[in-house]
């Protein structure tokens, strides 16, 4: 019978914390951005180096303070892309990172395929938005346009304890 009640007992124990983990991860640390929000503001890379606002319309967007690449957002934009493509800078391996099911706008293996299919194309939005994070904007034909943060190769190389490769700008002190 003592058995019977300890193994009860763990069992609701993990049963509550599995589902303690899963709020946390799913839901607790994302909050919805407002149009308003800096966040909010999407910009490109130009070809002359510099970060430029783009009009973004019907923005959705979340982020958490507790990672530099939980930042998810979809927007609309008027701009065509084929100035788009005249005006910004491509980015090389784009990899759009999953999103909570609950920000539905947000479909990181179909905008991947997309990508992969030349069905949309991907920008530099913001390099070092935070040392090693780039921000990375998807856009297609038709306006809809996607961003999210993703690590750069100095991010990938710092990050795993390896020297900073000779491309990149010296890593903050603390990495």
């Amino acid at each position: 019978m003592n058995g019977k009640l300890v193994a009860g007992f763990i069992v609701v124990l993990a049963v509550v914390f599995g589902a303690g983990l899963y709020y946390f991860q799913v839901y607790a640390y994302y909050d919805r951005l407002d149009a308003a929000a800096p966040a909010a503001q999407i910009h490109a890379t130009g070809f002359a180096g510099a970060s430029e606002d783009i009009l973004a319309e019907n923005f959705e967007g979340i982020d958490a303070d507790t990672s530099p690449i939980r930042f998810r957002a979809c927007f609309t934009t008027p701009l065509s892309l084929s100035m788009m493509t005249e005006s910004f800078v491509p980015y090389e391996r784009p990899a759009p990172l999953v999103a909570p099911n609950w920000f539905s706008c947000f479909d990181a293996n179909r905008i991947g395929e997309d990508l992969e299919a030349g069905k949309a194309v991907a920008f530099m939005g913001e390099e070092n938005i935070e040392y090693g994070i780039d921000r990375v904007i998807a856009v297609y034909p038709d306006g809809r346009g996607y961003a999210w943060n993703q690590i750069n190769h100095c991010g990938e190389a710092v990050f795993d304890g390896d020297p900073t490769p000779a491309d990149c700008p010296p890593a903050p002190q603390g990495n």
